[in-house]
């Protein structure tokens, strides 16, 4: 599923995810959990003011997309 993601830009664009939007929910990302590489992508799996963990990841290239992959309900 495509999401509209706002993001820190550092030394690079799109350093980490700061907010994200689902629909009109806006979720305000608290903490990145977990960050790894891939050969076309970036994944990030942050936890939102809602106490959930997402995965959310931005594809490079020509796409430069961001999708959320996973989402895990707070027990």
């Amino acid at each position: 599923m495509r999401v509209r993601v706002e993001c820190y830009a550092g030394y690079k664009a799109d350093e980490r995810p700061l907010r994200f939007y689902l629909g009109e929910n806006r979720y305000e990302v608290e903490e990145v959990l977990d960050q790894w590489y891939g050969p076309e992508a970036t994944w990030f799996r942050v936890r939102a003011q809602d106490g959930h963990a997402y995965i959310l990841r931005h594809s490079s290239g020509e796409d430069d997309a961001w999708t959320l992959q996973a989402l895990r309900r707070r027990m």
